[in-house]
């Protein structure tokens, strides 16, 4: 049986609320912003508390939130309300470190590029440099500053405008898409930790392509149930729109293949067929493997 710890803002302190949250969401993206002042001076910090919520007019939104022990401000929020414009970089594995360094809280007026040893590219739309380094970059302008109180560790959600998109041409494909593995993201966990979005850690989710699939209900009651499917298989066979019964030549080819065609050998073959996806054979495997329980 299930237990559950259940924690209440109100009653937690908020850097231990903050841990527990970023904790649980997760991973998230990281903007590596890059913003100057009104004297040019630029800065570059990274922020985790970032994600894209439009693409017309395209929009980001991060937020440098207020220092949850001083409930001062930061030097990217003050760079934005006096020049309203940044750069958000996208971090890859091979610059992690060099991100986690620029995450230092300088004295203000220090270049974060230089002291984390990155290089500035200048940008076409906005004042703020560019990181040469990264593979894809967003010019921005700022729409609006958002302010979620006024305490230690409130928000300011920093609403942007992308006014051009920057991408390192190693990274796109030929047909003009973006190479994901090429691409190498981080992501941002709880506490110390990080995510790399490449690799083995992909894996895709082809989405549904009708309105009309048959869902958990529609599933035959002895499939929805089994112990020997797990729900993202189920998921998979309920993404379907309808089920595919096997003919007398497929059973026949199913009972010819020598100690294979036994319930326990077909729900192998079924789930090794949901895995890459042929719904079809998967279906007129299950079917059979089931009409052979009811025997």
């Amino acid at each position: 049986m299930n237990s559950w710890k259940t924690i209440y803002p109100q009653e937690t302190h908020v850097s231990a609320f903050h841990a527990y949250m970023l904790a649980a969401v997760g991973p998230r993206p990281i903007a590596f912003v890059s913003t100057i002042d009104k004297q040019g001076i630029p800065n570059l910090a990274p922020f985790s508390f970032f994600n894209a919520f439009g693409s017309r007019p395209p929009v980001l939104v991060f937020s440098p939130a207020r220092r949850g022990r001083e409930n001062t401000t930061k030097h990217t929020l003050e760079n934005v309300e006096e020049v309203p414009e940044c750069v958000i970089n996208m971090v890859t594995f091979s610059m992690a470190e060099q991100m986690n360094l620029a995450s230092t809280e300088f004295d203000k007026g220090q270049n974060e590029f230089v002291k984390a040893g990155f290089t500035e590219q200048p940008s076409l739309m906005v004042k703020p440099p560019r990181v040469k380094e990264s593979p894809a970059s967003f010019e921005c302008k700022v729409l609006e500053i958002k302010k979620t109180g006024d305490l230690g560790g409130a928000g300011n959600l920093v609403i942007c405008e992308v006014l051009a998109l920057h991408f390192n041409e190693q990274v796109v494909l030929e047909d003009g898409k973006i190479d994901i593995h090429a691409l190498d993201l981080v992501g941002r966990m709880g506490y110390d930790f990080y995510c790399r979005a490449s690799g083995e850690a992909l894996f895709e989710l082809p989405k549904p392509k009708t309105k009309d699939v048959m869902g958990f209900d529609g599933l035959p009651k002895e499939i929805r149930e089994s112990e020997f499917l797990s729900g993202q298989e189920l998921a998979r066979l309920a993404n379907c729109a309808s089920i595919t019964e096997p003919d007398d030549d497929f059973i026949a080819a199913l009972r010819g293949n020598a100690g294979q065609a036994d319930f326990k050998n077909l729900i192998v073959r079924a789930k090794e067929l949901i895995h890459i996806h042929d719904m079809e054979n998967a279906w007129k495997t299950l079917i059979f493997a089931f009409s052979l329980q009811k025997k």
